[in-house]
This record gives structure tokens, sequence and C-alpha cells, in this order.
């Protein structure tokens, strides 16, 4: 979901906690924790705890967990392993709060539109993804061994342009038809800050609003619209211009829209190469949720 709290228009519940405490607001009922690893990744938990909580950062109850790793847009394969082995124990961690059972079903759904590069990174996700529950149906766990494999099912329900039907209406027919234990989606994010795009991925069991974070609001994809626990994972890829702008002539965002030719008002920057980062994020993603799948 994303916020706009202070003029700041965000994806991310971090950038929303530093926004609230640089402007000296109330965070009672946000609870904050940091970990920073050895290898320079550091984790962070913002927790909305309270219903005043909720008003105040415009998201609901829940843990909003950061992984911010620096190089994670880099081209260096042993650093971007060493991203998906932390994604994937965080994940393992937040699966066992919302679905403690040794062995589930998990519908994993890539958002987004492919045909649009920043916000293919869903679809590259999913495309990536080892799929093994119709193997299971076909041969049940003898084609994997004596260890037990999660039953995992990938889905691309498109964009509203493409279907005329709003993402949560195909994934629902699914999870009526299929009954996944768990729901996880993951999608492009709109981050505050230039230096979070394409290096910091967000974890959250309150789910998400396709398109919120550019202004495009579609219906909620969360445990009360699914019927089950939904898990929603995105990567900054977009930042809205007028803030880039507000940053660079030091004023807040309604002097900035103001001054702003009014073509600019709700267009959003992408860096230049994120053709690449794109396929890099994907894969780095999909190995995570691999790796989590398997319990490695």
């Amino acid at each position: 979901m994303s916020s706009e709290v202070f003029g700041v228009r965000t994806d991310l519940a971090l950038e929303t906690q530093e926004s609230m405490k640089q402007k000296k607001m109330d965070l009672r009922g946000v609870r904050f924790e940091e970990k920073k690893r050895s290898n320079g990744i550091t984790v962070s938990l913002v927790s909305i705890e309270t219903e005043n909580a909720v008003k105040a950062t415009g998201r609901p109850k829940g843990k909003y967990i950061t992984i911010e790793a620096p190089q994670m847009s880099s081209d260096d394969k042993d650093y971007h392993r060493e991203v998906s082995v932390e994604f994937a124990k965080v994940l393992n961690e937040l699966m066992e709060s919302q679905c403690a059972m040794s062995e589930y079903a998990a519908l994993v759904v890539g958002l987004g539109n492919r045909d649009v590069t920043p916000d293919a990174l869903g679809p590259q996700v999913v495309d990536n993804l080892f799929i093994t529950r119709h193997i299971l149906m076909e041969y049940g766990s003898y084609a994997f061994g004596k260890e037990p494999v999660n039953r995992i099912s990938g889905l691309v329900p498109g964009v509203m342009a493409q279907t005329g039907m709003e993402s949560l209406e195909i994934i629902k027919g699914v999870v009526n038809e299929t009954k996944p234990d768990v729901v996880l989606t993951v999608d492009a994010l709109a981050a505050r800050s230039m230096k979070r795009l394409g290096r910091t991925i967000q974890l959250t069991d309150t789910g998400i609003v396709p398109g919120s974070g550019v202004g495009n609001h579609r219906n909620a994809i969360n445990k009360e619209n699914l019927g089950v626990p939904v898990i929603s994972i995105g990567i900054p890829t977009v930042v809205d211009a007028a803030t880039i702008v507000a940053d660079a002539v030091n004023a807040n965002r309604e002097m900035t829209e103001k001054i702003m030719s009014p073509q600019l008002n709700g267009m959003f920057v992408t860096p230049k190469n994120i053709d690449d980062t794109i396929k890099q994020l994907g894969f780095l993603v999909s190995e995570g949720l691999n790796i989590a799948f398997s319990k490695e």
C-alpha cells in the first residue's frame, strides 16, 4: 500500500517511518528494529500495532520487513546469492507465523505488466520459479525422493488493460479452485529515495493494493479478500518526479508541484539500465523463493 503522508509517495513502510521520525511525529504504535549483517546487508522491521498507528501511517496493521543491500542491482552473482539466502531466511520466518506447517501449498502471483519494463518484476520472478504442483499431482512425492516437497504454483494475471478483469478477481478464482495454504504476491514498488531503487526488498504480511504506488489503486489482495494468508514481496523500481525536483531545490512537495510543469506532475522516473536490473532482480527473488520453499 502506498503512503502519501507528509507529501511523500512511497510503498516502503521504512520510508514512512523515517518521514514521521524526521517530522517528529507521534510514533506510538509503530515499532522499529534494525539489524546490520556482516556482509553489509541491513534488515529492518516496521511493525504497525495500533489503530492510531494505522491512521498516522496510512498502512494496515502488520509487519513490514525491509532488506537493504547496496549492491543488489549490480552484476555480482556471489553477492546476489547472499541476498537471496538472507531473503529466504526472512521469508521463512514470516511464512512460519502465517502458515505453521511442515508442508504447504503456495501460490506465487507475479503482479504487473511484463510489457512495461519497470513493472515486469512479478512476471520475471514467476518465469524463474521451480513449479512443483503439477508434478506432485501427477506422480506424487516419489518424483522428488523421500524428502517432503511443497506444492508451488505460479500465476501472472496481467493488468486490467490486458484482461478487462481486476487482478483480485483472477487470483480469487484460482485460489477457490486450487486451495493454496498461502498466497505470495511479487510486485514492483515506488520509493521516496533514489538510493533504494533496485536495492531494497520489502516483505509484509498485510497484502497489497496493486498500482497504489503510482496512484492507480485497484482492489486489495489480502487475507480478508482471499480467505488465506497473503505475503507481499516488492522491490522499488520507480520514484516520483516531483520528489526528485523537491530534493534538488530543497522544497516541499506541494511547492514543487506548483512550480513544475503540469505535464511532470504524476510522472515517475526509473534508472536507464532498468532492463538489466529487472532481469537480475527477477533471478534474485526467484532464487530466494526457491531456497525458502525447498528449505535448503
